[in-house]
């Protein structure tokens, strides 16, 4: 049965239709899709027939770069953790094939929840459960660095010896690409970073982009976790680039990147002390080099936020909330030095 609505930009809704009877255990009448609030990069639709509800990703509209956005190691991922104790939805099936919707894509189940994205989403929540959803994040997070990658047959999809220098050097290459403006901040970043890489603190896989609005929590406990979703940037790697990075999210210079008031950056979450003592707890790891780890997050993700203005510039971007995002890049490697100075969140 052919599809009757409009498609949503970037989504062949009659397409994936054809596409959904052949994969899905069955589609019962016409698909009605929306593109869901919230992700940056890749773009998520909540797609339904009425009786079952499924989500699509697919890349950005412009902008790519290589090795971005790759939807089959995103499925794979997703489909590897399935059983190992670590929330992730149920897989449905990839497409690697680009002429069915116009870019490749993939499909899972959709795992009803709450998502909170913004601090007036967070601030509906009592102080404890605030509490309560910010130690549960750090604990899902260890649960993930204690997977063996090996046993859930994921030796191979990525390189954990030499990760964080070539993580120095791949977000240097991606400012070349998608840089709009010169920044002296980035460049002297990069530079101590570059010169300040310490021995990795182990290998793990790594989600890669680990922040509250991206997992989806039981709508009556704030402390459940119910799915982790936004694996486009999971590898193998050190574990410790992951806890910076979910630091640095906490940071309020990351606000613009999301239109402001961003729920990772409330202060009614538990201290960024307490949460990387609590990782350190868990997992056992020396948090010692933690500034070198700060300062590669906000690497990161000031590079990440600058493409994301650029593709907002060449009118590439789905959805709302893009204009302030270009003013959190200079905020952010500004946070960054501080932190390779000692002088940042902890």
């Amino acid at each position: 049965m052919s599809a009757q609505t409009e498609s949503p930009e970037g989504l062949d809704i009659a397409a994936l239709q054809k596409f959904l009877e052949t994969k899905a255990a069955g589609v019962d009448g016409p698909l009605h899709a929306e593109l869901l609030h919230g992700g940056r990069s890749n773009l998520t639709y909540r797609v339904t027939d009425g009786t079952s509800t499924w989500v699509v990703r697919r890349p950005p509209l412009g902008g790519l770069t290589p090795s971005a956005h790759d939807m089959g190691r995103e499925f794979r991922i997703v489909a590897a953790l399935r059983d190992s104790g670590v929330p992730v939805a149920g897989t449905v099936a990839p497409c690697e094939d680009a002429s069915v919707i116009g870019a490749p894509f993939s499909v899972v189940e959709h795992v009803p929840g709450r998502v909170i994205r913004t601090q007036a989403e967070l601030h509906s929540l009592s102080p404890a459960d605030i509490t309560r959803c910010g130690a549960a994040l750090i604990d899902v997070l260890a649960r993930l660095h204690g997977v063996d990658y090996r046993a859930v047959g994921l030796e191979g999809f990525g390189r954990p010896e030499g990760y964080l220098p070539r993580q120095v050097q791949r977000w240097r290459d991606q400012w070349e690409r998608v840089s709009t403006r010169p920044l002296a901040d980035l460049d002297t970043l990069h530079a101590r970073l570059a010169a300040a890489v310490p021995a990795e603190s182990g290998a793990s896989i790594v989600h890669g982009d680990y922040r509250i609005d991206n997992a989806i929590l039981d709508p009556a406990d704030p402390a459940e976790i119910r799915a982790l979703v936004d694996w486009e940037m999971a590898t193998l790697g050190d574990p410790l680039a992951d806890l910076g990075l979910h630091l640095v999210y906490r940071d309020p210079a990351f606000d613009p990147v999301l239109g402001g008031s961003a729920a990772s950056t409330s202060h009614r979450l538990p201290d960024v002390r307490d949460l990387a003592e609590h990782y350190a707890r868990l997992t056992g790891h020396d948090l010692a080099q933690l500034g070198f780890y700060l300062g590669l997050g906000y690497f990161k993700i000031a590079v990440i936020a600058e493409g994301i203005h650029a593709r907002h510039q060449q009118g590439l971007t789905v959805g709302d909330g893009f204009e302030t995002v270009g003013q959190a890049v200079p905020l952010l490697a500004a946070a960054g030095l501080r932190a390779m100075n000692g002088k940042g969140m902890l």
